[in-house]
């Protein structure tokens, strides 16, 4: 629910805090980031958790910004980046500004290091046959995901050829499900226990 808490300063729905941190005491804030570190840098970010194509414009301004005022909130922020990019939308009418928010969110928490942390832990933990199902919600975390499925030959198997997604019923009740997809793989069970893996 921390997203919806415009004191957390993850959303420009609401004006806020530039933070994003999910532990707001420990870490630095995105308004840390978009207000010290070197254009070619923050473009590379950008371009790299957000997947955003106009990361170098929304660097450009960031930097020029700043230069007069450092960057406080998040309204303020997601004007600049509309501001870079002609207030055009990305792709399914997202808000402008929706790739950079991401790009910084995933930074500031340190996002895909975690996934890659626990992937291999939520495996360890598996008794055979037992399954991991995961859920990611852009294509940095789905393509994580896929990739540590396949490199667990002998270990793991898909369960799940392509990610599942929402239905349309799902998509009423809770709008932000149209970005989840849902991998899942099950344990081979061990040859040392006399259980056959499953092939499929």
């Amino acid at each position: 629910m921390q997203l919806d808490r415009p004191e957390r300063g993850f959303s420009f729905q609401h004006d806020g805090p530039l933070d994003m941190r999910m532990d707001p005491s420990v870490g630095a804030t995105a308004a840390d980031i978009v207000n010290s570190l070197p254009e070619r840098e923050l473009a590379d970010l950008i371009y790299r958790f957000g997947e955003e194509r106009q990361s170098r414009r929304i660097a450009r301004a960031i930097i020029t910004r700043r230069a007069s005022a450092s960057f406080q909130t998040t309204a303020d922020l997601a004007r600049t980046v509309a501001s870079a990019t002609g207030g055009r939308s990305g792709s399914h009418g997202l808000h402008p500004a929706t790739r950079t928010f991401q790009a910084l969110r995933i930074a500031v928490n340190d996002e895909l290091g975690g996934l890659a942390d626990a992937l291999p832990q939520a495996t360890a933990a598996l008794m055979p046959g037992g399954r991991l199902a995961v859920i990611s919600f852009h294509s940095l975390e789905d393509r994580a995901v896929k990739q540590f499925i396949r490199g667990q030959t002998g270990t793991l198997v898909a369960l799940t050829k392509k990610p599942l997604t929402a239905n349309a019923g799902e998509l009423s009740a809770n709008p932000r499900s149209r970005s989840a997809k849902l991998r899942v793989a099950e344990k081979i069970a061990s040859e040392k226990l006399g259980v056959a893996g499953r092939s499929y």
